[in-house]
This record gives structure tokens, C-alpha cells and sequence, in this order.
């Protein structure tokens, strides 16, 4: 009898961390019109390993190279999307990454803001890391603010859109429109203000990627590939003029999440974040103040 009591209450009241996340309400990539690459993009290393079909650009990663793009002009805020799919099977070592940064134009002193996926081994899913980097905090003595998560979806099956959103006030992470972290101005100190360029790119990173590096690159499984589509780029570039106005993430053009997007929020930090730096006990929050000041 109990068996039978609950088993009718799983059909009853489904797990809550089950299907996909609460609907987030409001669909920030619908406020842009995609782009074509060439549009808004440029090959920046690689040129041999990137290929563009009807709008389509496949790069891919064998032992020879890897290859990488950059847009055409750099932002001071805006949304950053792509349509991304990635590599089945054996991808340990490999970074597929989009991410926002202006590590040409400040060497050794830069800011960077990361989507990246980190490859995997046979039946282990995709880690999908975000990061933050200010003013040389990724150069050097490197000081990550990752948080990571396991997607509540297969990222080798099929496109996903994933997009950074940057304003003066804070960054937004979205997948498929849902917010999957929200990164606050606390302080000039740790945000990055410095206008930056939308990159992508996949590169061998096998001294960390996997396990913290355990799981290397096999090169007999070449050629990695990604492929990226629906590219959207919008905001205010470095050129705009002062009145230029943020993208907001959410209906209220002041910007913010609304409750609806927090709650949705809330869902994928609760059932697939397997990441956050700011609980790892074995880092130096001294070097992080924005995860203990309000």
C-alpha cells in the first residue's frame, strides 16, 4: 500500500527540478534581429579550421589548430547571443567558448566575461562555466569567478541561444532566454566598464578543462567541432554617442530582472549549478569582496 501511495504521488506532484525551468516571461533575443557573420564578424585566427554556410559558421579544433572570430567593432554595453551546438562523445580538453573581452587592447591588463563549454568524457554531460574577469584578473595570478552548470538539456542535439547581457549596472548570463546568473556592480573594482568585442573561438585546453585537467585532448577523436548560428549583437558600441541608452534584461526599461525571471533563475542555480566560487571554502574572498558585500 505505501508502494502504491507513492507512486501516485510522483504522478501527482512531479519532482520540481524535472523538464525544463519555469518560464522566464520575457524573451530578451526577440528584441534583436540576427545577423549574418559576416555582418558582424571576422575571422581573427584559425582562417583554414572556420567555414560559413548560409549564415552557418563551423570552426573546428585537430592537432594542427583551432581557430577563433571577433566582431567588427567593439561595445560599451548590449546583448551578445548565438545559437550554439556542440561535439558528442569524447570532447575532454576542449573549450568551446563566446565570450566578451578586450584583451587586445589592454595586454596583460584586461577584462573578459565567458561563455565556455568545457569538454566531457563518454556518458558525462557538458559543463557550461561562466566567468568574469577585471582589469588583469585573468592575466597572471589568475583570479576566476566561475560558476558552472550541468544543462537541463543535451548542448550536442540540437542549437541552443546563448547570451551575455551587459549593462552599466550588471551582466546577465541567459540560455534559451531563461537567466542563469545574474553578476552585479558592486563596486568600479570588480566590474568591468572598458568597452570589449564579442569572440568566439575552440582551443585545446587540456591542462585544466576536464577535471581540472585529468581528462586531455585526444586527438584521435578530431576534428572537434561547433557550429554557430543566429548571431545577435546589439547595444551600445564604443562609438555611440553619451545618450545611448542599456539593453535591459526584462521588461522595465530601467533594467533588472523581473520576478518572473528570478524565479526561473532561482530554478536552474537550484537543480544544475554544480559550481559557485563564491561557496568554494578553498578560495581567498579576500581577492572576491563581491560575494560578501551587499
Amino acid at each position: 500500500m505505501a508502494i502504491f501511495l507513492s507512486f501516485l504521488l510522483i504522478l501527482l506532484f512531479p519532482s520540481a527540478n524535472a523538464g525544463w525551468p519555469p518560464s522566464p516571461g520575457y524573451w530578451p533575443s526577440s528584441k534583436f534581429r540576427p545577423m549574418s557573420f559576416y555582418k558582424g564578424f571576422r575571422n581573427l585566427w584559425g582562417p583554414a579550421h572556420q567555414s560559413v554556410d548560409q549564415n552557418a559558421l563551423t570552426i573546428w579544433l585537430d592537432r594542427t589548430s583551432g581557430s577563433g572570430f571577433k566582431s567588427v567593432k567593439p561595445f560599451r554595453s548590449g546583448y551578445f547571443g548565438a545559437s550554439i551546438k556542440v561535439q558528442p562523445g569524447y570532447t575532454a580538453g576542449v573549450i568551446t567558448a563566446f565570450y566578451l573581452s578586450n584583451n587586445e587592447a589592454h595586454p596583460g591588463f584586461h577584462d573578459e566575461v565567458d561563455i565556455e563549454f568545457l569538454g566531457t568524457t563518454f556518458g558525462k554531460p557538458y559543463t557550461l562555466q561562466t566567468n568574469v574577469y577585471i582589469r588583469g584578473s585573468g592575466d597572471g595570478k589568475i583570479i576566476g569567478r566561475e560558476m558552472k552548470f550541468h544543462l537541463w538539456f543535451d548542448p550536442t542535439k540540437d542549437f541552443h541561444h546563448y547570451a551575455i547581457l551587459w549593462s552599466p549596472r550588471e551582466i546577465i548570463f541567459l540560455v534559451d532566454d531563461v537567466p542563469i546568473r545574474r553578476y552585479p556592480r558592486k563596486s568600479a573594482a570588480t566590474f568591468p566598464l572598458r568597452p570589449m568585442w564579442v569572440y568566439g573561438s575552440i582551443w585545446d585546453a587540456s591542462s585544466w578543462a576536464t577535471e581540472d585537467g585529468k581528462y586531455k585532448a585526444d586527438y584521435r577523436y578530431q576534428p572537434f567541432v561547433a557550429k554557430y548560428t543566429n548571431f545577435k549583437a546589439g547595444g551600445c558600441s564604443a562609438y555611440a554617442p553619451a545618450w545611448c541608452r542599456p539593453v535591459s534584461a526584462s521588461p522595465s526599461r530601467s533594467g533588472g530582472l523581473s520576478r518572473q525571471q528570478r524565479r526561473a533563475m532561482r530554478w536552474v542555480q537550484k537543480y544544475h549549478m554544480v559550481y559557485n566560487y563564491c561557496r568554494d571554502p578553498k578560495r581567498n574572498h579576500a581577492l572576491t569582496p563581491e560575494c560578501w558585500t551587499k
